[in-house]
C-alpha cells in the first residue's frame, strides 16, 4: 500500500513558477513509476508528466521544456516543477504511482492540489 500526499499548489500570475512536491508512504517507492496528471474543469485527467524507477522521464508536449519532474528515493518524493504558468496550466494536479509485473498491477493516487494561474 503506497499514501501519495501532495504539496505546493496554489495562486500565481501567468509567467510564475510553482514546485509541486508528492510525499510518499509505504515501501519501494523506488519501483514505482511516479507521474503528475491534471484535471482542469470540464476536461478528462491527463498526463502532464512520468518518471520511471529508473529515471527515464516523459512530458505532455504542452509542458515541454517548462516543466521537468525529478524524483529524490531517498525521501521517497516525487516534484513537478512548472515554469513559466499560463492560465491553461489551472487544474487539480494529481500525484500517481504506477507498478506493474507479472503478478499484476498497483495503481495509486493522491487527493490532488489545486493550481490556479491567474492575473
Amino acid at each position: 500500500q503506497v499514501r501519495l500526499v501532495e504539496s505546493g499548489g496554489g495562486l500565481v500570475q501567468p509567467g510564475g513558477s510553482l514546485r509541486l512536491s508528492c510525499a510518499a508512504s509505504g515501501s519501494e517507492f523506488n519501483i514505482y513509476a511516479m507521474g503528475w496528471y491534471r484535471q482542469a474543469p470540464g476536461k478528462q485527467r491527463e498526463l502532464v508528466a512520468i518518471i520511471g524507477s529508473g529515471g527515464s522521464t516523459d512530458y505532455v508536449d504542452s509542458v515541454k521544456g517548462r516543466f521537468t519532474i525529478s524524483r529524490d528515493n531517498a525521501k521517497k518524493t516525487v516534484f513537478l516543477q512548472m515554469n513559466s504558468l499560463n492560465p491553461e496550466d489551472t487544474a487539480v494536479y494529481y500525484c500517481n504511482a504506477y507498478y506493474s509485473d507479472y503478478a499484476g498491477s498497483r495503481d495509486y493516487w493522491g487527493q490532488g492540489t489545486q493550481v490556479t494561474v491567474s492575473s
